[in-house]
């Protein structure tokens, strides 16, 4: 449980984690094409500490299949509860026209959980992946998908339209389930990575943690080794930042020395490549990330 760190005062934001990015014509320019398209982004939804910095060079990640979740995540900021609609028919088109005005290369397609639908959600990301591929040659496309349930066959329409790198987050270790991602089970979420890696072996996986939140290091580091074990390329690991008042606290803030361990240590474990530091994000940067 977390209720220690609920009762006490919060913590004040270390230096580091404090940005101050000046808005440009890009980051104007990013606003507008989502506002004309009528397009989501989970930079926005989620409260981002980066969200400015990606505006302002001309990039974001698509939130697709609406902006209400039907889950009940205390980590995150976006909007929960019965959503509204149906997933919008022009929405693959409308992310695609924005991406090739962005000249995005590298697109990140991440979306709410649709518990509601039958097919949860699944098929938006494959019309997206069909629609980018078509319009943007040479894109690499990255998604960031929820659980779907642990139903392989949504999980397989997404695999089989070829993203690049298909991207489940754990979000933190197993105790703190409970607490973290009421809705979501551990083993589910790894089955479903070696569920992607075994359909398609030339997909690349990818997972992320957020720490921060009364994990142990022991714990941090079980969960890696199972990551690899369940067949995960990449990895990301980032401080959770408390988004709204209502969410989450922050139980404590890592130093960034320890971060850099961490991502020793990942490297050592056999994951390809790790990302890890105060401030990184699942799509923080990921087309760097995947290029390097």
């Amino acid at each position: 449980m977390l209720t220690d760190a609920e009762t006490e005062k919060p913590l004040r934001l270390p230096e580091w984690l404090r940005k101050n990015v000046l808005l440009n014509d890009k980051s104007r320019r990013v606003h507008s094409l989502i506002q004309e398209f009528d397009l989501n982004t989970v930079c926005q939804s989620a409260r981002c500490p980066n969200k400015d910095e990606c505006f302002s060079s001309g990039t974001a990640t698509f939130m697709i299949n609406g902006n209400v979740c039907t889950r009940g995540c205390t980590f995150c900021s976006v909007p929960k509860g019965k959503p509204p609609d149906l997933p919008d028919e022009n929405e693959p088109v409308n992310i695609s026209y924005a991406a090739k005005t962005l000249g995005l290369n590298h697109v990140v397609i991440t979306s709410v959980n649709r518990d509601e639908l039958l097919d949860q959600g699944s098929k938006q990301f494959a019309k997206t992946i069909n629609i980018l591929r078509k319009e943007i040659p040479n894109v690499t496309i990255e998604v960031l998908t929820p659980d779907f349930r642990g139903d392989e066959n949504c999980i397989k329409i997404v695999v089989d339209a070829c993203p690049d790198i298909y991207n489940h987050n754990l979000e933190t270790v197993p105790r703190l389930y409970r607490d973290v991602r009421p809705g979501a089970i551990y083993e589910r979420s790894l089955e479903l990575i070696k569920f992607v890696k075994e359909s398609n072996p030339q997909i690349i996986t990818k997972s992320g943690l957020m720490l921060g939140l009364g994990e142990e290091i022991k714990e941090v580091i079980h969960v890696m080794q199972d990551l690899f074990c369940y067949k995960c390329d990449y990895l990301t690991l980032g401080q959770y930042m408390q988004p709204t008042r209502e969410s989450l606290p922050v139980y404590r803030y890592l130093l960034p020395q320890e971060f850099e361990d961490l991502k020793e240590i990942g490297l050592k474990i056999g994951f390809k490549k790790v990302f890890s530091g105060p401030l990184v994000r699942s799509s923080y940067h990921a087309g760097a990330l995947h290029r390097a």
